[in-house]
Formats: C-alpha cells, sequence, structure tokens
C-alpha cells in the first residue's frame, strides 16, 4: 500500500506543478503556470511538505498531509465546481472562460455554465485520491 500511496502523492505533485509551470502537449496547452509568487506556489509548498513529513515523521505527517487536502478541496471546490453546480455570475463566467480558453477542454467551455477543463479535472480527481489515501493512514 506504502507504494500506491507513494504513487499517488508522486502523481499530485507532478501534475500540479503545472499551476506554476506551464505544461503543454505540443500546441495544446494543459495549463498556464503562475509562478512562484501566486497561492498555488503556497500551496504546492505545503502539499511539498506534507510529503516529507509523512514519509519521515509519520505520526505528524499524515495529519499534515489530510488539513492540507482537506483545504485544498475546499478551496478547489469553491472556485471550480461550486459555481458549475450552483450556477455563475455572468462576470465569473466570463472571467473563468477567459482565463481558461486556451487549455484543454474534454467538454466544450459553456456560456452558461462553469466547466473546468481537463487539467482541473483530473486535479481534483488526484486531490481527492490523495485525500482517501490520507485518511486511510489515519484509521489504519
Amino acid at each position: 500500500m506504502n507504494l500506491v500511496i507513494s504513487i499517488a502523492q508522486f502523481l499530485l505533485i507532478f501534475w500540479f506543478f503545472g499551476c506554476i509551470c506551464t505544461y503543454k502537449l505540443g500546441k495544446y496547452i494543459l495549463v498556464e503556470g503562475v509562478g512562484i509568487k501566486s497561492p498555488e506556489f503556497v500551496m504546492f509548498c505545503l502539499f511539498g511538505i506534507g510529503i516529507i513529513l509523512f514519509w519521515q515523521f509519520p505520526l505528524v505527517g499524515k495529519w499534515w498531509i489530510f488539513v492540507v487536502l482537506v483545504a485544498w478541496l475546499i478551496i478547489q471546490f469553491f472556485c471550480h465546481w461550486y459555481y458549475t453546480l450552483f450556477g455563475a455570475s455572468e462576470k465569473k463566467l466570463k472571467g473563468y472562460n477567459e482565463c481558461f480558453q486556451n487549455t484543454v477542454h474534454i467538454i466544450p467551455a459553456s456560456e452558461e455554465k462553469l466547466i473546468p477543463d481537463l487539467y482541473h479535472i483530473i486535479l481534483h480527481l488526484l486531490i481527492l485520491l490523495n485525500l482517501v489515501f490520507a485518511t486511510y493512514a489515519i484509521v489504519k
């Protein structure tokens, strides 16, 4: 199980690094990085510290990573999925679509509903997966 947890943590930190440094696939942009002077970089560091603590000091690390992942999931919910599920103002929708207009979408962007791009869908699934593993580490 430790190997599976390690892989999930690596996948998440690698995937999220795209928020710091732009990821492209040929002419397609997966995510446009915002650099180290951003809230994304702070979350990247908190999760990175969590991984180190998780493996070096398990009693503290499993709780650190759990709290970071819960906070991160809540933040992502209110930045993306809240507006997908409950609607967004015209201003929010326009700003969101402009911000992510060049990224890859598996579901086309809409002028009526906020639709997360492929990068964010995968990011949210990886956060959730890691949260399940962190919970497992706490209860085992």
